[in-house]
């Protein structure tokens, strides 16, 4: 009888069909991908001297010695008195269990599975199966722990596997046969088998790397297939972008200039770009933009670079007019705050062709603003941005170029996961000159030393930041806010030219802010974690972040990238309140521990998994059951590479060997 549907799995009804489905189970084939939670060992007999914290469970022959009746909240539970082969007690607390009374007899033996506790010499346990026959235990096996929900139980789940496998023997392999032995793998029966029933406790592993390598090959191949393959172009500067790169007053490091020639191929051929650019903070991306959006201006494209927010968009305007104001190239600002007439004229200038690069925030897609030819269009912190909006962009060109770019590195094999389906570019060297910052982690009882240390780099002329997680005190919060920080900090710095800045205020007046700051008529900031990003102040040379522990990884690397911009030693000082989790001291400790962007990266994805790194998570498609974005980054890397080679080599799957892999198209259809 072919088993397609949960209730065609013997014993398995309406009721246990509902469950299966509350686990992700909709076929009985699915049942094999309900990995097992964990494992017991009940190879090896444990007696009741084995039991303790860390593994109170027990497997053993027992014998009956005693039984009694002791008062219990709905009457009178029964108490079955033993002791195993070593003569340990063991009290049975049978609640609701008053059969075993008859069941179980003075002086018989049984075996007994159980977690057990331990008080005054004696062990006890309300939890246990207890059996004549051991093999009804499945002691002398490795026993399977399966998630489960509703009335389903561990027996019945595990008689539910087997009739699946049993079913369904011998399981078809669904990968090329040569991939099998290349990378390592087990077939897919055998995988199978030893996933819910191992022999050994290698097998476990080695099943799951086949069943995990599978699904990530399966991605990797599904998005290979469906790139177009391109043609490799040598491109040549224009002369705009010559002029551009020999009034620098330094010389683009040579990450910088293989990801130009990467972009400028792209922006030559036939194919519109969807890059992707990451780079360290502080690494030279933008500056890759603007020579770039050059190449496209020069062949007469117009540019649009869209910013999350309107502050960093200002910050980016002026810095494309100081590069490229003198050389002709037209340039407009537009935000949501720009109205009314000026309005009108820059969307007419748009319109009309009178306008190179168009620099703005989300105010660049909205409905009334059209472009006469849009051939370019950058990203700037992509992953603030939904793919609606992106898109909505996109469509004001025919098909223009995307570049994407990401101040949050990520590692590369996750990268390759993600944005398969792009081309991946990545500046990992620092401009020359630049000295690493050097951080330090403050507790409540250093707050003063790290005020003195300041102090002292103000007496140099430099500048500071201080960043609170609030704006204002909020209840019995302890949280320290900018509001009454900007005041206290006044009374142990008087004197001192300071300003506060944060999301409440109007745009102008923290361009205004911004500005002083730039040009040193302020020399710090007090302020939230509005500055993390754009904000380019050479003299700035110390970062203060209160309550660091509250802050991501990402956020943190973010705002400690504002200092270390020159080649000024600069300073951040990572300051922590007394009941600081375990998790703070770790993302505190690889803070202080490395500078580099995308270390810091591989250890956020250790501590907190992929979800939030990225700014991914909206897509949805990385429900994997086997496969870990944060331990599989080996395999990874080798689904890719078959993926990419078979896509190359067959992108069509004709030939006989890739025949297994035309099967699921098939099923899909």
């Amino acid at each position: 009888m072919p088993m397609n549907r949960l209730t065609d799995i013997p014993s398995v009804g309406k009721a246990v069909e509902k469950d299966l489905r509350a686990l992700g189970a909709t076929s009985a084939k699915d049942i094999l991908d309900i990995a097992p939670r964990a494992y017991e060992d009940r190879r090896t007999e444990r007696r009741l001297s084995d039991a303790d914290a860390e593994n109170p469970v027990i497997y053993c022959r027992i014998e009956v010695t005693g039984k009694s009746f002791f008062p219990s909240r709905n009457g009178r539970t029964l108490r079955v008195e033993c002791t195993d082969e070593n003569g340990d007690r063991l009290s049975l607390l049978c609640f609701s269990r008053d059969y075993l009374d008859k069941m179980l007899p003075i002086g018989s033996l049984w075996y007994i599975t159980a977690k057990v506790q331990r008080f005054k010499g004696v062990y006890s346990t309300a939890s246990f199966e207890i059996k004549r026959n051991p093999a009804e235990l499945l002691l002398g096996a490795i026993i399977p722990i399966y998630p489960l929900c509703g009335n389903l139980k561990q027996n019945q789940m595990r008689h539910i596997v087997r009739a699946v496998l049993d079913g369904f023997s011998p399981i078809p392999d669904e990968l090329p046969a040569d991939m099998y032995d290349r990378n390592g793998l087990l077939h897919h029966d055998r995988a199978y088998h030893l996933l819910h029933f191992p022999k050994e406790t290698e097998d476990v592993e080695n099943a799951r790397r086949t069943l995990a390598f599978t699904e990530l090959f399966m991605l990797e191949l599904g998005i290979s297939r469906k790139k177009t393959p391109q043609k490799e172009t040598r491109s040549m500067m224009t002369e705009k972008e010559k002029a551009l790169v020999a009034s620098l007053p330094f010389n683009l490091t040579a990450d910088q200039l293989k990801v130009l020639d990467e972009i400028r191929a792209d922006l030559d051929s036939s194919r519109p770009m969807t890059r992707l650019l990451q780079g360290d903070v502080g690494s030279g991306k933008t500056l890759v933009a603007w020579i770039s959006a050059l190449h496209e201006i020069s062949k007469g494209g117009q540019v649009a670079f869209m910013a999350p927010t309107e502050l960093l968009a200002r910050q980016h305007a002026d810095g494309a007019a100081e590069l490229m104001g003198r050389m002709g190239i037209r340039i407009c600002f537009l935000t949501g705050e720009v109205k009314n007439r000026h309005r009108t004229l820059l969307e007419q200038a748009l319109e009309n062709g009178d306008a190179d690069l168009a620099i703005g925030t989300h105010a660049l897609f909205s409905g009334k603003i059209r472009f006469k030819n849009l051939r370019y269009v950058i990203i700037d912190e992509q992953h603030r941005f939904g793919v609606g909006q992106r898109d909505a962009l996109k469509q004001k060109g025919r098909n223009p170029h995307i570049l994407m770019m990401s101040a949050t590195p990520i590692p590369r094999t996750l990268a390759l996961t993600y944005y398969a389906d792009q081309e991946i570019s990545t500046i990992r060297t620092m401009p020359a000159g630049r000295i690493p910052v050097r951080t330090y982690l403050v507790s409540e009882k250093k707050r003063g030393d790290m005020f003195r240390a300041i102090d002292v780099e103000f007496k140099r002329s430099h500048q500071a930041y201080f960043v609170y997680p609030r704006i204002e005190e909020d209840g019995d919060s302890d949280l320290r806010p900018v509001t009454k920080m900007f005041e206290e900090l006044k009374t142990i710095y008087p004197g001192v030219p300071s300003a506060m800045i944060h999301s409440r205020l109007d745009e102008d007046e923290k361009t205004r802010i911004l500005d002083d700051f730039k040009h040193g008529r302020i020399k710090y900031l007090v302020s939230t974690s509005v500055v993390e990003v754009g904000i380019d102040v050479p003299q700035a040379t110390c970062m203060v972040i209160e309550h660091s522990e509250r802050f991501g990884l990402a956020a943190l690397h973010q705002l400690r990238g504002r200092v270390g911009r020159s080649t000024l030693p600069s300073y951040c000082f990572l300051v922590f309140s007394d009941n600081l989790t375990e998790e703070g001291k770790e993302r505190l400790g690889v803070m202080r521990m490395t500078t580099d962007g995308f270390l810091i990266a591989e250890k956020d994805l250790a501590i907190r998994g992929p979800g939030d790194i990225t700014g991914i998570r909206q897509s949805g498609f990385m429900k994997l059951k086997h496969a870990s974005l944060v331990t599989d980054q080996e395999l990874i890397g080798l689904a890719k590479a078959e993926a990419d080679r078979i896509a190359s080599e067959d992108r069509g799957l004709l030939k006989a060997e890739n025949a297994v892999l035309r099967k699921p198209e098939k099923e899909g259809k």
